[in-house]
């Protein structure tokens, strides 16, 4: 039983059907700041207050929301803990996911140890690599596998999302191998624009990227303009 939603008319679409990506990427912003809301002690939370938090128009938020059902009521605004519990069932988040890393180098490691991911649903369950020095030995209650078992197991434990986190020139076939094991999601942290087929949902996280384009703003006002006027 769902609360305070109705499924947006959609003909034969199911909500969300047509969303644009970058609206979904949206979503879990919107989670998370209704869980600020909530850990405050609102009830009750308008398109404005979200707005004011995301940075967004209120009217942006709305259309967002549209895309999925009819959330709130005119006049009202949300139940911010039913709206949250709304989304987060959208986004898949009201169950476990299994992923697995390839690559147990310092950021393979670090991303093992990282306490965030269980909380919020994510286990990572297995880890690959294809250093034979490696292989075989322990990281916290996880043992290292050959980068050659992954289609088994994939089977065997469930995994639906892949970790990439080895050197840029191994990622394309590391994310050729984790396709073809039928994984569909792939969180990619190798610093290159990998190709995967379009059933294939795949992010990259590029921390020198975010750094080079926050430069832009850290330069004088004036130095694009002398550079494009000489």
């Amino acid at each position: 039983m769902t609360m305070g939603f109705t499924p947006a008319p959609t003909g034969d679409h199911p909500p969300g059907a047509d969303a644009p990506e970058v609206v979904v990427q949206r979503l879990p912003l919107y989670v998370r700041v209704l869980a600020q809301f909530e850990a405050a002690g609102a009830e009750m939370v308008s398109s404005e207050q979200l707005g004011a938090q995301l940075q967004m128009t209120p009217a942006q938020i709305r259309k967002d929301l549209s895309y999925f059902g009819r959330f709130g009521k005119q006049g009202r605004g949300y139940n911010v803990k039913r709206l949250a519990l709304e989304l987060r069932s959208i986004l898949g988040l009201d169950r476990q996911w299994n992923a697995g890393l390839v690559g147990v180098g310092r950021l393979g490691r670090a991303i093992i140890a990282y306490p965030g991911f269980r909380p919020e649903g994510f286990r990572i369950v297995a880890a690959f690599d294809a250093d034979s020095d490696v292989v075989g030995s322990d990281i916290g209650d996880i043992q290292v596998r050959s980068i050659n078992q992954i289609k088994k197991s994939v089977d065997d434990l469930g995994i639906r999302i892949g970790i990439v986190a080895v050197p840029a020139a191994d990622a394309q076939g590391v994310i050729d191998a984790l396709v073809a094991a039928g994984i569909k999601a792939i969180l990619n942290y190798a610093p290159v624009a990998a190709h995967v087929p379009n059933d294939v949902s795949i992010r990259g996280v590029d921390p020198v990227l975010a750094l080079q384009s926050m430069t832009y703003f850290l330069k004088p006002h004036n130095a694009g303009a002398s550079a494009a006027g000489d």
